[in-house]
């Protein structure tokens, strides 16, 4: 990063107080600040990162942004918000950078899958930046775009939201050459009302786009399958619509693998996933055609989809005491739940039991969606099924009378139950919104069965 102060305050809008300096990089905690940085004194609901100025000064830092004067020793812009200062600068450094093919991933379910996927896939063909972690909102999104070093190619910048306008102004800095929307569920429907609401939020992500750029989509979901748009190109992909542009046929699943092929205008590509599940096919897919619109050749998606490795907390398998645990604690929604539902029944097992928490951000659709996923737990298969949180004793309740059903108010209660309900030969499976922390209990578990 080579970037002026008269630049960047240029860019935000603000007044610069002070000499101009060349700055090397961009930092919003205080203890990341070495020689050559900018420090933006980000403000949240919790903190205020003006306390931290000095600090960011004494660890190195050249100057600061800052809504107030700040008591340092070095030249400093003042602006009305550093937040969105932030998404201006680093729009102005992704002005430098256009050379870089970028994609933004945005969707009610399976961003984070898909970006990886998209990641795997670009990396066949070009040095690629990807989101890190949960960096998808307006503060972190900056920091993936920061991240772009000379030798980087390509980047998948993923971005989540909770309210309208925020994937606009991420947009309006990301300038993304292309980009996918993963379908229109029932997440964040708390703040935007309606899945009409959800679709006009994911698809501020156009503002971005310059004129002709594709737009991938999910063409099964009932809201994306006859979207269109006036500048960009949509691309559907699919599973059930036979008009999708790119679709998936000959779907099998075995041995903790999807085998399937897809059709895309001019070919077909056998592909293998090292993952169970319809849901991830719809994820290669988007990776799939991100591919070919960047111009990687279809042998070479296949093999970056091959070689996928799924992030974090996402439908990991792991073999632990006999007992086969499909992790999956990092966020949920009753798509997400049904899908990792069915992954469960499908894996070879002496016994089927889903531990489920709750699904949050849902507002006043919470007991709705709680006993739709309950009543389908219910007719998946399994052999038991263990609810946790206030929110999920409604799944329990639409379960109950079916299979046998075990609610608890709090995960220590849980814990127990199952070291002394599981046995080897088990699959059972984790899944509940981020909030909830699922992981502690799987982490009682593999403490009790000394597992590393």
């Amino acid at each position: 990063m080579d970037l002026t102060l008269k630049q960047i305050a240029a860019a935000a809008g603000g007044t610069l107080c002070g000499e101009d300096r060349r700055i090397t990089s961009v930092v919003t905690d205080s203890r990341e600040a070495a020689n050559g940085a900018l420090y933006v004194a980000i403000c949240g609901d919790r903190f205020d990162g003006h306390t931290f100025c000095a600090a960011a000064v004494e660890n190195g830092a050249a100057a600061v942004v800052c809504e107030r004067v700040p008591d340092v020793a070095v030249p400093y812009v003042l602006v009305k918000s550093t937040r969105q200062a932030l998404l201006d600068i680093a729009g102005l450094y992704r002005d430098t950078r256009r050379d870089v093919k970028l994609i933004a991933i945005t969707g009610s379910v399976g961003k984070t899958t898909t970006k990886e996927m998209v990641h795997a896939v670009l990396s066949e063909a070009y040095t690629t930046l990807k989101t890190e972690g949960n960096l998808n909102n307006e503060i972190g999104m900056p920091k993936t775009l920061f991240r772009m070093a000379p030798e980087t190619q390509a980047a998948v910048v993923e971005m989540g939201m909770n309210h309208f306008g925020e994937i606009a102004r991420m947009t309006a800095a990301a300038k993304p050459d292309a980009a996918i929307i993963t379908n229109i569920g029932v997440s964040h429907i708390e703040f935007l009302g309606s899945r009409d609401g959800i679709l006009k939020a994911k698809t501020e992500v156009l503002e971005g786009m310059p004129d002709g750029a594709p737009l991938l989509v999910n063409g099964d979901d009932d809201k994306l399958k006859d979207f269109t748009d006036k500048r960009c190109r949509v691309v559907r992909f699919g599973l059930e619509n036979t008009q999708a542009d790119i679709r998936a046929a000959d779907i099998d699943e075995a041995d903790g693998r999807t085998r399937f092929t897809v059709c895309f205008p001019g070919g077909t590509q056998r592909v293998e996933l090292p993952v169970l599940g319809r849901h991830q096919v719809y994820n290669a897919l988007a990776a799939f055609g991100a591919g070919l619109l960047f111009g990687v050749s279809p042998a070479r998606i296949a093999a970056g989809l091959a070689g996928y490795v799924p992030a974090g907390m996402r439908q990991r398998i792991r073999r632990a005491g006999g007992v086969t645990v499909i992790e999956d604690c990092y966020n949920a929604s009753p798509d997400s739940q049904r899908a990792a539902l069915t992954v469960l029944a499908q894996t070879p097992a002496s016994r089927h039991i889903a531990v489920l928490g709750d699904m949050l951000e849902l507002g006043s659709f919470s007991e709705t969606a709680h006993r739709q996923v309950g009543a389908f737990a219910a007719d998946a298969g399994l052999d038991a099924l263990y609810c946790v949180g206030e929110a999920s004793k409604a799944t329990a309740e639409a379960a109950d009378g079916k299979i046998p059903v075990y609610w608890f108010a709090e995960k220590n209660g849980l814990s127990a139950a199952l070291l002394q309900a599981i046995r080897p030969g088990d699959a059972v499976l984790f899944k509940a919104s981020r909030g909830m922390a699922l992981e502690e209990v799987i982490q009682k578990l593999y403490g009790e069965w000394n597992v590393q």
